[in-house]
């Protein structure tokens, strides 16, 4: 049998990946991983190398609630994969409903730097390392093999896994039928094969400056898993760059889906920077200090949880912008200083980036330079800056800067150099 481009032998066993979807933040660490990222270079590979049928929870419980077809995949499942990195309240809970259902094969996952949540050191525990957002080449090669070897050897063994059945040996695991789960496999599949078409659709739509292809797909994806924080984002920002059917209807618009994630409540650094961008837009049509404010509040808290270079570098322009709405020196002197502070502070964290070893196999290595090329033309070091710019923009002599990006960059640049002589003026004019 088949799924997609994959040949599955007739009794091919079934594993059952349990984990969150897109990417989510680690409040211990405040760091962001790409979930999607380790389902796709990891695990998914891992397991069809070990000769299985994979099928992933989201595409199970598309409606956001655990129902009769999730518990049958926990129970019927030859091999459950849980990943608990960032402790996802799904992932912990289906993975304790696993361990009530079934005494072996299942293999909890987590990233390196993420804590586990129980005692769960006697279970067959995987851990794998993110290298910025994703997974580098090397580390995903390394995961693989190593993960394929474990799902062979807990396939082997059928050693007891469930602190469930360890310590109620007599436990008897319950049973359904061959025909049951053969049915939801086949259903399971094919949903996971349309929702994965749209929301590949959506995001190669993204990546090729059509934003409303790509707004039509991210809506048609959040129809099919209403609720998700990844796509609610991923519509958002699509929406407020297709500028449709204006520039300040589409921001609207992007605003009216980000809050639906509670930027005000949220410590989600991707909302927040999300929901910074709107309002910075929106102020830069209407001029109104409230979207200012709005805007560097969010930047702010993004930055304070997890020191990105996103957040932290348009924090940075923001409170530059704050500074020449002032006619107090004082107030103004106060803002220039806490942007100049930003910028220092983001040298540092960009410089560690781009010298650690690994920096060649990062997903986000042309926005690590351009964030530092922004960030030295704000602190006056213009030839380090135009070192980092040349650096960008070989990116563009191999194709891989849409030029959505290229506009970005040269927009952001001039907003950096404008707010610089501005604030070189104020100095020279102030008594």
């Amino acid at each position: 049998m088949s799924h997609g481009d994959v040949m599955y032998p007739a009794d091919a066993k079934l594993c059952f990946v349990v984990m969150g979807f897109g990417k989510k933040t680690d409040y211990e660490t405040g760091r962001t991983l790409d979930l999607n990222a380790t389902y796709r270079e990891i695990i998914k590979p891992a397991v069809i190398s070990a000769g299985l049928r994979c099928i992933r929870a989201d595409e199970v419980m598309h409606s956001g609630h655990i129902d009769l077809p999730m518990y049958e995949m926990l129970l019927r499942a030859d091999l459950v994969i849980a990943d608990i990195s960032t402790g996802n309240p799904n992932a912990l809970y289906e993975l304790g409903v696993r361990h009530a259902l079934k005494p072996f094969s299942t293999i909890i996952m987590k990233e390196s730097k993420g804590k586990l949540h129980f005692d769960l050191n006697h279970t067959n525990t995987f851990s794998y390392d993110h290298l910025g957002e994703d997974i580098g080449a090397s580390e995903a090669r390394r995961a693989i093999l190593d993960l394929t070897n474990l799902i062979g050897e807990v396939l082997t063994h059928s050693r007891p896994d469930s602190p469930v059945y360890t310590f109620i040996p007599r436990l008897i695991q319950p049973q359904m039928s061959e025909e049951q789960i053969e049915a939801l496999i086949q259903q399971s599949e094919d949903s996971e094969e349309h929702f994965s078409n749209i929301f590949e659709c959506a995001e190669e739509a993204l990546r090729s400056d059509q934003f409303d292809t790509a707004v039509a797909n991210f809506f048609a994806a959040s129809q099919i898993k209403p609720g998700d924080p990844y796509i609610t984002q991923r519509l958002a920002l699509s929406t407020y760059k297709s500028q449709a059917p204006s520039q300040i209807a589409s921001l609207v618009n992007a605003l009216k889906i980000i809050n639906e994630l509670s930027p005000d409540s949220s410590n989600d650094p991707e909302t927040l920077g999300i929901a910074g961008a709107i309002h910075k837009r929106l102020w830069k049509i209407t001029k109104d200090p409230a979207e200012l404010e709005l805007s560097i509040k969010y930047y702010g808290r993004g930055f304070d949880i997890r020191r990105d270079y996103y957040t932290g570098e348009n924090q940075a322009i923001c409170l530059n912008y704050r500074s020449e709405l002032e006619t107090d020196p004082i107030e103004q002197s106060y803002y220039r200083v806490s942007a100049r502070k930003t910028r220092e502070e983001l040298e540092s964290i960009l410089n560690d980036i781009i010298l650690s070893p690994n920096f060649t196999e990062r997903s986000d290595q042309k926005w690590v330079l351009a964030s530092m090329a922004q960030i030295l033309f704000g602190l006056g070091k213009e030839l380090d800056a135009q070192r980092f710019e040349r650096r960008f923009f070989e990116y563009q002599e191999s194709g891989r800067l849409a030029q959505w990006e290229i506009d970005t960059f040269y927009a952001n640049k001039m907003d950096v150099l404008n707010v610089m002589k501005s604030s070189q003026a104020n100095i020279y004019s102030q008594p």
